[in-house]
């Protein structure tokens, strides 16, 4: 049984898909691809123990001819056609930026950030990429954001980018941030005012939304 996260990133992901999984892990979203959808899957790591045990994972589920494993930086030597689905997950904004600047990229990308959404947002966007899906998701007491892009470019404005085209429309996700944002207020001191200035902004910003 795999985690409602890595459910819900195949969930994007159609039938008989070529998947390459960047920081694929134990290849557990691998193995589920290829036992629900179908899919042909490259399983990327550059943690050489995490790869290990998908391996086991993969042959202790005979899926060798299905799963082609890759101990790789990113997506460095991986070749990549148009049509595939390229995954990145568990990482942060920074990371995940580092990779897709380094390669020529394929139509379909599916993201999942640790941190800073709003800049991988605008990051993936000047790449010349459109805003398909947003999934707001909570997993084992934690939240994750997912998006899936796709080559093409559309018009967004300050809100879609920093929020989301699709999340703005989301109340459970509003008000989340809004509750992020009142946690690290309140870690502020009252001295600097201009901080605490600047998040109430952000909030008020937020409730218009609302």
């Amino acid at each position: 049984m795999i985690s409602k996260r890595l459910r819900t990133i195949a969930e994007l992901i159609p039938n008989n898909a070529k998947v390459i999984d960047v920081g694929c892990d134990h290849a557990l979203l691998d193995i589920y691809l290829v036992k629900n959808k179908n899919c042909y899957c490259f399983a990327c790591d550059i943690n050489k123990n995490a790869l290990n045990q998908a391996k086991k994972n993969i042959s202790s589920n005979n899926l060798t001819d299905k799963i082609e494993i890759k101990l790789t930086d990113g997506l460095t030597d991986i070749k990549i056609n148009k049509d595939d689905y390229i995954v990145i997950a568990g990482m942060g904004t920074s990371t995940i930026k580092h990779i897709l600047g380094q390669h020529n990229l394929s139509d379909n990308l599916i993201i999942a950030s640790n941190n800073e959404i709003d800049k991988l947002r605008r990051y993936v966007v000047c790449l010349n990429y459109k805003i398909i899906d947003e999934k707001f998701i909570l997993d084992k007491g934690k939240y994750y954001v997912i998006i899936y892009f796709k080559k093409g470019s559309s018009n967004y404005n300050d809100i879609d980018l920093d929020i989301g085209p699709i999340l703005k429309n989301n109340h459970e996700y509003i008000n989340y941030r809004i509750n992020c944002l009142k946690q690290i207020k309140d870690k502020i001191p009252f001295y600097k005012i201009y901080l605490r200035f600047s998040i109430n902004k952000k909030i008020k910003k937020l409730k218009k939304i609302s």
